[in-house]
Order: structure tokens, then C-alpha cells, then sequence
């Protein structure tokens, strides 16, 4: 879909929703506008002596409810406009689970992977220099995001409390356990997307042993959601990365893929299985599907194939605007990114509020409060869900963007 443009796609759903909850025009034009727009330019010093400018942003959509929370990516393909519909999400994504934070997100056009260690921390350093002004603990708090990781999160909050001349481990979350980040971070995503399916499983009536999964994508999100799947009683059975994918109807044993995955690269290979690739993966007979990877995965084009009952998006935007009422037709249950992928922000909230506590929570705490926030979440969808009639997603940003406006609303305008 090259003509598909993220923002749009936002300010549409946005549009939506406005009418479904009867929305103040005043608010709902509001919630158009991102709050701050910071761009730069990151120059850098390379390996071989020259210096590469590198142009980043930093977006924050909302502050109505606290301050803004959001991940940096490093990619060729950044825009503005990705960076500012991705920051509109993240303010509904928080506002479903209902944490007090607002969107943000921030982005370097950049290619990671060509980049040696020592360069991306100096254009990590940089960036986060020409981002001093706009965050703090008490402000705008990033995170990792597309090919960033606790390393770049170490990096940010070194770089920004060597300014402040001390240390401020809340800067950041996501970052590394041994400098204040949080048990469970890790495997958070995938934990919320499993505390969800289960919920739905039952909602729906349909057993959770035995229940049959298939995951597309295979790194952290879909790996541990695959693991938590058989773990809650459900039989994995197709499973896929970059480089294709594996189907064993009687199940595959998840840990032993994650074994293979780490030796070899890829879940290709994997043995007793047959192969399969990433597209007939997500037409596979089964109870659930879980689009764990890329963007734009189920469209129009392959949505009606979807044979899956549920789908469960531990990916950000899985399925286009024009897939989901093919799937509606369909009786595909989809639980939405904004509340299944939302495991990873609440255990970021939880870290956020362990660093400006300096009080470190057990993974056993961190798990019990991420079963709480995320069951809690889901049912309240559920409930918007069947008593308006609506699908999950729709459900889900009425109560999101409801949150939202009920808060500019008390706060006003200032001056």
C-alpha cells in the first residue's frame, strides 16, 4: 500500500470516533494538532573520520493526562508523518489501559544495521542533546522502539544526566536492569497480548486448552507470545520471521524453536515441520493469529482469507483501515493494537514509577499489576464493545479518546 499514509489513517480514525462519542468539535480539533514538533539535525562523527548529518524528531501529541511517553526508531524509511500519527496512537494506547501519560514518539532517518556501535552512540548522544529541552521524568519520557534497545535507552539517560549533574534514571524506560530498569520489561509486550487472548478466549466460549495459534513474527513480541500461549494451554502450530516460517499441526515445541531461532537466524529449518511462508501463515485454519511483525499485514487484499477466529495484534497497525470491515463480515474477533501490544507501555509506567521512587518491584509484583491493568482494560473494551455494537477496535479508541477529551475539557485552555 504506497499510497497508504499513517496520519491520514490516524485523523481518520480520530474523525470516527469523534461522531460514534459525540465529541466537542473544539476537542476534537484539538486532538488533531500534536502538542510539539521537534526536528534537528544530529551531526555525527563517523568511524572513517567524516561527519554524517542525520535529521531526527521528536513529536508529542498530548499532555492532558500527563506527561508524554513514546519510543525512538531508527530507520531509513522515518517520516514526519509516521512520527506523528505513531505519537497520536501511543496517546490512545495509554489512555485505554488508562496509565497517566500522554503520546509521544520520535524517530532518526537513519540505517542501524550499516552503523558501527560507536557511531550509533555518538548520533545517540547527539540527539538526545538536542532533545534536552523537551524531556525529563516530569515531561516526555522515551523508550526503545524499531532497532533501538536498552543500550540506546542507557545511552539517553547517561547523556541527559550528565547535564543535570546527576543521575536521573526516570528519563528514559526500557533501559538496562542493572541501572534502575524494571523486571518483566523485556516480555511485557507479549505478556499483556496473552492476559487479552485469554480474556477473549473465554468471552467467546472457546477453550483455552488446546486452542490453536499461529504467529507471524518471531522476535521478541512474537517469540514470548507464542511461550505464553502454550504456557496458558494453547498449541502453537505455524510459526514466522523475515526469511519464512514453519507449520506442524500436531504443535510445535515452542522453547526448542526459541532455541533454534537463536542458534540458526531464523525459525526456518526447524525440524518435524513444513515449510511455510509469511502469507499462508496468516491463512492458516486456527483459533488465533497473532501478526507479531510488520505494519500492514492483513489488508483487503488477503483479509477474507483470514480463517483465524481471533486475531490478536501484538504488532503495531497489523491490519489496514480497509481490512477490518472485511474481517467484521467474517466474524474475526480482533483484539486492537492500542489495547493488545499496550503490556510494553504499562510496564514502562511501572518502571517510570519505580525510578522516581527508587523502589524496585519483584518480577512476581510487576506480572500480578500487569495481569490487573490489562484484564481491567479488556473487559471495559468488551463491555463498550457489545453494548454499542461495535467491534473491539472501535470500542476501544471510543473509551481511549473519551479519556482524553474528558480531561481537556476539566483542564480548559490556558491563557
Amino acid at each position: 500500500m504506497s499510497d497508504y499514509n499513517p496520519r491520514e489513517a490516524a485523523l481518520q480514525q480520530l474523525a470516527d470516533t469523534a461522531v460514534r462519542i459525540n465529541l466537542d468539535d473544539s476537542i476534537h480539533q484539538k486532538l488533531r494538532y500534536p502538542k510539539r514538533i521537534l526536528t534537528v539535525a544530529i551531526p555525527t562523527a563517523m568511524d572513517d573520520g567524516s561527519e554524517r548529518v542525520f535529521t531526527g524528531y521528536r513529536v508529542q501529541h498530548s499532555m492532558e493526562r500527563g506527561p508524554c511517553k513514546g519510543g525512538i526508531r531508527y530507520h531509513p524509511d522515518v517520516t514526519l508523518d509516521e512520527v506523528i500519527a505513531l505519537a497520536m496512537w501511543m496517546t490512545w494506547k495509554c489512555a485505554v489501559v488508562n496509565i497517566p501519560y500522554g503520546g509521544a514518539k520520535g524517530g532518526v532517518i537513519c540505517n542501524p544495521k550499516a552503523m558501527s556501535q560507536g557511531e550509533l552512540e555518538r548520533m545517540t548522544r547527539r540527539f538526545t542533546a538536542e532533545l534536552l529541552p523537551i524531556i525529563g521524568p516530569e515531561m516526555d519520557i522515551p523508550a526503545p522502539d524499531v532497532y533501538t534497545n536498552p543500550q540506546t535507552m542507557a545511552w539517553i539517560m547517561d547523556t541527559y544526566s550528565m547535564n543535570k549533574g546527576y543521575v536521573v534514571p526516570g528519563v528514559v524506560t526500557g533501559k538496562p536492569v542493572e541501572i534502575g530498569g524494571s523486571l518483566g520489561r523485556e516480555t511485557a509486550t507479549a505478556r499483556g497480548c496473552a492476559f487479552c487472548l485469554v480474556e477473549a478466549l473465554q468471552g467467546l466460549g472457546i477453550p483455552i486448552q488446546g486452542s490453536t495459534v499461529a504467529i507471524q513474527g518471531f522476535g521478541n513480541a512474537g517469540s514470548y507470545s507464542a511461550l505464553y500461549a502454550e504456557e496458558f494451554g494453547g498449541k502453537v502450530i505455524a510459526a514466522s520471521d523475515s526469511k519464512g516460517g514453519v507449520y506442524c499441526p500436531s504443535g510445535l515445541w515452542v522453547k526448542d524453536l526459541m532455541k533454534h531461532k537463536k542458534e540458526t537466524g531464523s525459525v526456518v529449518g526447524f525440524g518435524g515441520c513444513d515449510a511455510i511462508s509469511n502469507a499462508e501463515l496468516l491463512e492458516l485454519q486456527c483459533d488465533v493469529l497473532i501478526p507479531a511483525a510488520l505494519e500492514n499485514v492483513i489488508t483487503d487484499a488477503n483479509a477474507d482469507k483470514v480463517k483465524a477466529k481471533i486475531v490478536a495484534e501484538a504488532a503495531n497497525g497489523p491490519t489496514t483501515p480497509a481490512a477490518q470491515p472485511i474481517l467484521d463480515s467474517n466474524n474475526v474477533f480482533v483484539i486492537p493494537d492500542i489495547l493488545a501490544n499496550a503490556g510494553g507501555v504499562t510496564v514502562s509506567y511501572f518502571e517510570w514509577v519505580q525510578s522516581l521512587q527508587s523502589i524496585y518491584w519483584s518480577a512476581d509484583d510487576v506480572d500480578k499489576r500487569l495481569r490487573d491493568v490489562m484484564v481491567n482494560s479488556f473487559r471495559a473494551v468488551y463491555e463498550e464493545c457489545r453494548n454499542k455494537n461495535l467491534n473491539m477496535r472501535d470500542a476501544a479508541f471510543n473509551i481511549a479518546v473519551g479519556r482524553v477529551a474528558k480531561a481537556q475539557a476539566l483542564r480548559g485552555i490556558y491563557p
